[in-house]
């Protein structure tokens, strides 16, 4: 069931300021940040709560200022799997993008806070009318589009120590602060993997200091650090968005630890079952 949305108390209405949070809603023209203005709304979205169902028309298109979307792929089983996350970088739309009224897979929040939300209709008639935006909009799924491509290789050749780093830093940049709610099990939903090999990632980032992990918070102690725990692919997504995300820094000699562990993991993750 999606949950209802929160308006914000004391901000009723969407103001500009609010709009540069975004960078897609930050590159509107005049007339159609005009519309935004009056059509769009400032909303307080849940941890989890849900963003589009899967097969059901789309009727709402949401832009996180803070907050960050997955979009999850349900197989038969019941099992989750993340299949793309969407921050302050983008918007929740790309089946509307492609001409589409629904999608197979669904998309909730998965780190809690705010987004600009309009209905799907005036989102058309930007897309429409506004060059720029739909420019805009036009790269930022290419870029999308490139990721998945790269996180699948990721998921497939990069270990857990690895992935958890990059998701980690990812959820960083775009919620754009050092301290996050995330249970682990939520985190090995998102990375495709057991709870077990999230947590032994979490325990040893904590140990080297790079994170603190309490109560289903976490926080972050050295960015440098778990920037150069992670793989190369947080690196390709700070380019594909355009210096959004930040680059990756110096090396860390504690990293050469975890990338041992995490290639001791990684070979025991592709032992055939017996």
């Amino acid at each position: 069931m999606k949950a209802s949305d929160k308006t914000v108390k004391n901000a009723p209405v969407v103001t500009a300021d609010q709009l540069k949070k975004n960078a897609i809603l930050y590159a509107l023209d005049s007339t159609s940040e005009e519309l935004v203005l009056r059509q769009g709304e400032f909303v307080e979205l849940a941890l989890r709560q849900q963003i589009y169902e899967s097969e059901e028309e789309i009727r709402d298109v949401y832009f996180p200022l803070d907050s960050v979307l997955s979009v999850v792929a349900l197989m038969r089983d019941g099992s989750q799997i993340e299949v793309g996350t969407i921050g302050r970088e983008g918007m929740s739309a790309f089946p509307l993008l492609m001409g589409a009224k629904s999608t197979a897979n669904f998309c909730y929040c998965q780190v809690r806070g705010n987004a600009i939300k309009i209905p799907a209709e005036l989102f058309r008639e930007l897309f429409a009318n506004d060059r720029g935006f739909r420019q805009l909009l036009d790269r930022y799924l290419q870029a999308y589009v490139n990721m998945l491509g790269q996180l699948a290789a990721c998921n497939r050749l990069h270990s857990i120590y690895e992935r958890c780093a990059r998701w980690l830093l990812m959820t960083r940049d775009r919620v754009d602060g050092d301290e996050f709610p995330l249970t682990q099990e939520f985190l090995a939903m998102m990375l495709g993997t057991g709870r077990s090999g999230v947590a032994i990632a979490a325990s040893t980032f904590q140990q080297a200091g790079f994170i603190k992990y309490s109560h289903g918070v976490i926080q972050l102690l050295d960015r440098p650090g778990l920037e150069n725990a992670a793989c190369e692919c947080y690196e390709v997504a700070s380019q594909q968005f355009g210096g959004l995300l930040r680059e990756v820094g110096p090396i860390d000699p504690r990293v050469e630890t975890l990338r041992r562990l995490g290639n001791k993991h990684q070979r025991l993750e592709n032992q055939p079952e017996l």
